[in-house]
């Protein structure tokens, strides 16, 4: 007799999907039927605090950027857009790794959120 799949996401998945926003993120750290899973706390810890100096740091480029008038205008853009590339490429080798069910570990924030994951 077969074995009876289990229904649902796979963990690969749900740690994918934890990098879209963190919305999903948060969702699955408060489900309980998601947060005990450590390969997923780890995905959505990660999301959130990547989310959140994403968004601190755009805040400061976009500070900063005006106050270099120097550089120009194109100058300005290209900095702009090397960054937005930048986040694309770390987010896309998240939910890559994620999907292949690997922990990608950024630099700075990978470690704090592997401690949380198996809080």
């Amino acid at each position: 007799m077969p074995n009876p799949q289990k229904s649902g996401l796979s963990d690969n998945s749900i740690g994918a999907i934890a990098y879209l926003t963190p919305g999903p993120a948060f969702f699955f750290l408060a489900i309980r039927r998601y947060n005990k899973r450590p390969y997923v706390r780890f995905h959505s810890w990660q999301s959130i605090v990547f989310s959140a100096f994403v968004f601190l740091f755009g805040c400061a480029l976009d500070l900063v950027l005006p106050l270099i008038k120097f550089l120009g205008f194109r100058a300005l853009v290209g900095l702009w857009c090397l960054f937005c590339l930048i986040v694309f490429f770390l987010w896309l080798w998240c939910v890559v790794g994620a999907l292949n069910g690997k922990r990608s570990k950024l630099p700075i924030i990978g470690d704090w959120a592997d401690e949380q994951a198996y809080r």
